[in-house]
Parts: C-alpha cells; structure tokens; sequence
C-alpha cells in the first residue's frame, strides 16, 4: 500500500520520540474521490500520528453519506479531529474560528511527539494551517444568537452596489474581484470597515513579513511535508458517479430526508431558506431541493423525475468541484512564478479503486526545483526524498 511505502522510513511510537524537532506537518490535498481519508489513516496507523479533518462541512453534526465522513469504525482506528462538533443551525463558523481550533490541536499533537496528519478539500481551511494568511476582524462568540456578523449583513446587499463601495475603500481588491463574488467583496469590505486598514494592505504586510511570499505571510509550521492525490480526469468522473450510486444505496435520501425535517422544513415554508451557509451549502443538499419540498404533493411520475434531476445535479456539481480542487493546489503550488519553501509530493493513481493505491508513482513536483534537475533524478530517487522528507 501506498502509505507503508511512504512510512516505511520512519520508527513507529516512541522512537519518534528523539525527532520532535523534525517531525513534519504532513498535508494530504486532492480532489474529492481520490482516497485522501484512506491514505491519511493508513498513514496515521503507521506513524502512530492523529488525523486533522479540514472539511469545511464535516465540521457539522449530520449528513454524514453526503459529507462524506469517515466512519466510526475507521475513527477508532486512528485518532480524528475537527470531525462533527459543530451545531447544524450554525451559520457563522467561519475558517478563522477553524484555524484557531485546528492550529491549538496540532501543537498539542507534537506537544506529545505525534505526527499530525491534515486532510480535506477544503482548501482555504489547508491555506489558513499553511500560512498566515487570514486577518483577524472583530472577536465573535461562535453559535450565540448576540453575533452580529457584518459579512452575513452586507452579504444581503446588492453585488454591484457592494462593489462600488469596495473600490472607493479597497481599489486594489476590488479589481481582484467581480461584482458576483459578492461574498469574497463582502468579506473585504468587513475587514476595512472592522479595522480600517484595507484587505489589500493587509495582505502586503503579511506578504513582507520574513518568511513571506506570493503565497502569504510566513509558514505557520516550518517542516511541512505535503502530499497531493491526483488521478486522470476520466478515470476520476467515473469514480465520482459510482461514488453517488453507493451513497444512494447506503441511505442518501433517508438522510436528506431526516435533515430536511429537522432543520429545513420550516425554512422553506416561511421562504426564508439559505443555501449559502453553514451545513445547507453541502454539495448534495440544495441539489435536492425540489425534490424533498415536493415529494408526497405530486404525482410517483413527476417525484421520480425530480429524484432523477437531482442525482445527475449532484454527480456534475461533484465533477466540476473536483476540477475547482485541483486548479487551486495547481494555482497555489505548481505555478512557475510561485516559489515555495515547502515541497509537494505527488502520489498519481495508476487505478483507483476501494482498496485505495495499489499502483502509484511517488514524483516530486518541487516548484524550486528546476526543469533539468527534474529530468535527471529518476522514479526511484524521488521515491526515497519523499521518504526521507517524512
């Protein structure tokens, strides 16, 4: 298996012991459907390390099958984090609340001489444990009904109107950002207004901190070691399908049905639904919607079609999700005028399948590493760096 392969260099338990100074951060980043959960706890077992979850949706309590999170069986095995403890009629848990958690677990972790291991898809939520790259605005009590969150507030006014007020204050953001990404020109507006000091200044200051670049301020962790999942495109689409015919056969809708009851039912009738927050925004959920709002008020016809309507939405939104993950990793990390002091270690899927890597080939993709360095080392030196880095 792949991640014995990877560990095979590294003493299990207490001979970790002497290396505390070198234990690395070890990030696994994929597209969704590329085994990330699988290889992180075959990693886990073997280093005796614990797993960060940083999944911006399996945060929250429910929808298990369509977050996809691991089972408790599989939890048992290896030590998780950040795994459904968060309430599921809470809007206002954002990535700075998750750093601050997230961040505080892993220094506990080499604390007691472990490995953490973060895995996810979530790609701002792996950014904010890579790099110091969030701002802080106002402190807010997560999941009290006092908050008063200035982005949710401005969220409701128009995109454009948004956008005008963001380049008197903040030009050089606004020309990063279209009037439609209204949560992103939210969001800058929040800074400016919570602090004063525009988003684009902020992210300058971090930029020139020592250690600081392109990609943000400096490391948060100074030995990361980072894995990346990749697999032909083809061979994932088909991967991604059956993966939504198996969480239909383990119980899709019965648990659409159960969370739209509890938590939805009531929003609906009273037109004040919110797919852009919290759980609800869950790829799998709103794809769903005219059929759990209509089911039992139409015809057996007209509610399969509905069904049939939402499963193909979910497969495609999936599909080009996948696509999104993997233009970021290759925006943030393979891009020629990024340079990175942490390397990326790619693990291609030959086949992909429920037994996970059976075939793979371990590449350094290095962004500091130049063309020709690259052509001279061959499968197997690349191999053994990646070991070595671990």
């Amino acid at each position: 298996m792949a991640a014995a392969a990877v560990a095979r260099a590294v003493p299990v338990g207490s001979g970790l012991r002497g290396l505390q100074r070198n234990l690395p951060l070890v990030v696994i980043l994929g597209a969704t459907g590329t085994g990330k959960s699988t290889l992180a706890l075959q990693l886990g077992q073997r280093l005796g390390g614990e797993i960060v979850s940083a999944d911006s949706m399996q945060v929250y309590e429910g929808l298990d099958i369509i977050t996809n999170k691991i089972s408790v069986q599989e939890q048992r095995l290896c030590q998780h984090h950040m795994i459904g403890f968060v309430d599921p009629l809470v809007t206002n848990y954002t990535v700075v609340d998750f750093r601050n958690k997230a961040t505080a677990l892993i220094e506990d972790i080499f604390a007691r001489d472990k490995i953490p291991i973060i895995v996810g898809g979530t790609n701002y939520y792996i950014e904010s444990l890579l790099w110091k790259v969030l701002v802080n605005t106002k402190p807010q009590e997560m999941g009290t009904d006092k908050v008063n969150d200035r982005k949710v507030e401005l969220e409701k006014e128009d995109g454009h109107e948004l956008h005008k007020r963001l380049s008197r204050v903040d030009p050089e953001m606004a020309a990063k950002l279209h009037p439609h990404d209204k949560r992103k020109v939210a969001r800058s507006l929040q800074v400016f207004e919570e602090t004063g000091i525009s988003h684009s200044e902020f992210l300058h200051r971090q930029h020139a901190e020592e250690g600081g670049g392109p990609l943000g301020g400096p490391l948060r962790f100074s030995n990361p070691c980072i894995l990346w999942l990749h697999a032909d495109q083809a061979v994932l689409d088909e991967r991604l399908d059956k993966r939504v015919d198996d969480m239909l056969a383990a119980g899709l809708l019965e648990e659409l049905r159960d969370f739209h009851r509890r938590y939805n039912q009531k929003n609906v009738s009273e037109n004040s639904q919110d797919y852009q927050h919290g759980i609800f925004q869950s790829i799998g959920f709103k794809e769903f919607h005219e059929y759990l709002i209509t089911e039992g008020k139409c015809t057996p016809e007209t509610s399969n079609q509905l069904l049939k309507k939402g499963v193909e939405a979910l497969k495609q939104v999936t599909k080009r999700y996948a696509r999104k993950q993997n233009r970021w990793v290759k925006n943030r990390f393979l891009s020629t005028h990024i340079k990175s002091k942490s390397h990326l270690h790619q693990v291609k899927k030959r086949r992909l399948d429920s037994d996970a890597i059976n075939t793979v080939e371990s590449q350094s993709v290095s962004p500091d590493c130049d063309k020709e360095f690259k052509e001279k080392r061959s499968p197997g030196q690349n191999d053994q760096e990646l070991k070595s880095s671990i």
